[in-house]
């Protein structure tokens, strides 16, 4: 497993519309990161202009906007001699046309700037290269040298990831409290600040210690201050995780309600994301192997400082476009000084937005409960939440909305992690393993990051070009779990037996084979947690989706940290045994995922990424009177943002 498992595992989820109300959610939540351009020729030019620049001739919704095409006209064929027009509406196979790369680039900026603004698109780069790819990157590849350093066995590690990586399973809480308590009037501008606050809080903090030798001098003192040493450090990563999991959630909200405005952007924004979140991966990972072999940590959390900071000035002048709320809108309140409540939204859907909160409050609670207090406890604890809210999500979500929500909840769940137990093994010293690989910290973090980055890089632009209008179905996690046989294949020596060195194995197997693997089913699951996301409720419920996706791979996590525990393995110390890691790879990473997981890849709509997967108009899940007798629809808002952001 790569050594950004844990990352790429949030990527994976992270892998986002309009409604007809005047009171719409969508502008108001932390969510949305606003993706638009909305000039007012803007949103006319974006309907006409295909959002995929890299492939050919792609499939469109009808003009409603809704994916549903006048019939009359559906069945209208264009003439004989145009053999791909004829083919695409008459329901034979799509067959991408190569572009040049360079003109398609191009054009695939020139378009994705009609749909969406460019200070939204700068934000949204500077946050995903500096923080979701800088210092969160940097976070998740510290853990195992950090904690490995301290003497804490990998079960206890993969335990203290799980609570780092918490602040993702909160993104329900986090959306739901920016779509009903505008600050300030703004929805995002300050729940983005005060995360970039936090998260510099925690980079000071660890700054701090490491720039004063507590590591060592924990380690002088014994086992109570190298624990008191190893919470401290996990309520600082988790600050850090914090910051970059909400600026995260703002701009997927807010993209989220664009593609549903625009079903035929296909998944285009998304790969724009994932393309600077992997640069910003890339460049972290040059340094951060060799700074850790050498121990200069705290030249470590110097860079993640500043980091930290690069968003706080676009964020501050209103890259993130918003119209401002007042109290005079219909159905909002002042409850304090400089903060709102947005009382008539919360009153129409009450129940979801009750369910959405307490689904992100979950998280760091059973994070807290497992790590702090008892494992058992906390794994059965969670099963219960998991089941009360698939219960809830049945009674309040139309059935198909069900049905891809018990898709992801049995993927993510099915998908158990011992990663920290692969990382262990990797980087064990000849002491520990005679015979093992004993990689360092610059080739497994450093070598093998950047190539898997790369990989990574270049698999966004191999699914842009030709795979964003395959349907969602054929991305399932089949190739995944075969990819963890290249890690079987080196604990078992094969490679070895047949003349491969580890370091050539592992660099073409886990960094580049795994890799293209995650990538490619990490976009087109993103665009499904954004596209099943409602009117008027986008920003919330896409948090709910997509923090349940999160709450659920921490619960994996959190069962790979028992297996760990439970089998017996000693993974510290000169006395290690890894004897029963490779039945657990065979048993929890390949045949697990696939008894549980491809099953559940058919309760996914079989459609095309450019359509809508539910038709909420059809379901009725909203009221539609009330958009009817409301002067101003959610284009007019996202127009007024836009013309706004110009003016300023």
């Amino acid at each position: 497993m790569a050594p950004e498992a844990d990352k790429n595992r949030k990527t994976s989820l992270d892998i986002e519309e309009s409604s007809h109300n005047q009171q719409i959610m969508a502008n108001n939540n932390n969510n949305n990161i606003n993706l638009q351009h909305y000039s007012p020729n803007a949103i006319n030019a974006a309907a006409n202009i295909d959002p995929s620049p890299l492939i050919g001739d792609n499939e469109r919704d009808g003009p409603d906007g809704l994916g549903n095409v006048d019939e009359s006209k559906r069945f209208k064929l264009p003439p004989d001699d145009d053999e791909d027009a004829v083919n695409a509406q008459c329901g034979a196979p799509h067959h991408p046309k190569w572009r040049h790369p360079i003109t398609s680039t191009n054009r695939f900026f020139t378009e994705l700037s009609g749909f969406f603004s460019w200070k939204f698109l700068s934000w949204l780069a500077i946050d995903q290269c500096c923080v979701s790819g800088g210092v969160f990157s940097l976070v998740m590849a510290l853990g195992l040298p950090l904690f490995k350093e301290l003497g804490i066995g990998a079960a206890r590690q993969q335990l203290y990831m799980s609570m780092i990586m918490s602040p993702w399973a909160m993104k329900p809480f986090i959306g739901v409290a920016s779509d009903l308590f505008p600050i300030r009037g703004y929805n995002k501008r300050y729940f983005a600040l005060y995360s970039i606050l936090i998260g510099l809080v925690g980079c000071s903090v660890l700054l701090g210690m490491y720039h004063t030798g507590a590591a060592e001098s924990a380690i002088h003192q014994g086992q109570d201050a190298i624990q008191r040493l190893a919470d401290i450090i996990v309520i600082c990563f988790t600050a850090v995780s914090y910051e970059a999991a909400t600026l995260d959630i703002l701009g997927e909200g807010k993209y989220s309600e664009l593609m549903r405005l625009h079903p035929e952007s296909g998944s285009s924004i998304i790969s724009f994301k994932f393309g600077w979140s992997l640069m910003g991966s890339i460049v972290t990972q040059t340094y951060v192997g060799p700074l850790s072999d050498a121990g200069y940590f705290h030249v470590l959390f110097w860079i993640a400082l500043m980091l930290s900071l690069t968003p706080f000035y676009p964020t501050l002048v209103g890259w993130i476009p918003e119209k401002m709320r007042t109290v005079e809108e219909a159905g909002m309140v002042k409850i304090c000084s400089g903060c709102l409540f947005d009382r008539g939204s919360f009153r129409e859907k009450r129940t979801p937005f009750v369910v959405i909160t307490l689904c992100g409050l979950a998280a760091p609670l059973v994070a807290a409960l497992t790590t702090y207090a008892n494992l058992a406890i906390g794994l059965a604890f969670s099963g219960l939440i998991l089941m009360a809210f698939t219960v809830a999500t049945y009674v309040i979500f139309p059935n198909t909305f069900f049905w891809v929500f018990l898709s992801i909840v049995l993927g993510s769940v099915s998908s158990i992690s011992i990663g920290s137990a692969l990382g262990y093994y990797y980087t064990a010293s000849k002491e520990c393993v005679p015979d093992g690989p004993n990689f360092d910290y610059t080739y497994y973090i450093t070598v093998t990051g950047v190539v898997g980055s790369v990989v990574n890089f270049l698999a966004v632009i191999l699914y842009q070009n030709f795979l964003s209008s395959w349907r969602f179905r054929l991305f399932t996690i089949v190739i995944g779990s075969v990819a963890s046989i290249i890690d079987l294949i080196i604990i078992m020596r094969w490679n070895i037996a047949i003349g491969i060195p580890d370091k050539v194995f592992f660099l073409l197997g886990n960094a580049i084979f795994e890799n293209l693997v995650t990538i490619l089913q990490s976009i087109p699951m993103s665009s499904v947690y954004a596209k099943i996301s409602p009117p008027g409720m986008e920003s919330s419920v896409f948090a709910y989706t997509v923090g349940i996706a999160n709450f659920c791979g921490m619960v994996s996590t959190l069962i790979g940290s028992g297996v760990i525990q439970w089998s017996g393995m000693k993974t510290v110390g000169e006395d290690c045994d890894f004897e029963d890691l490779p039945y657990l790879i065979v048993i929890f990473q390949i045949l697990v995922p696939m008894v549980i997981g491809i099953p559940a890849v058919f309760s996914i709509p079989n459609v095309l990424q450019t359509e809508h997967l539910i038709d909420w108009k059809k379901e009725g899940w909203y009221d539609d009177a009330r958009a009817d007798d409301e002067p101003e629809t959610t284009t007019d808002r996202l127009n007024e943002d836009n013309e706004d952001n110009d003016d300023g």
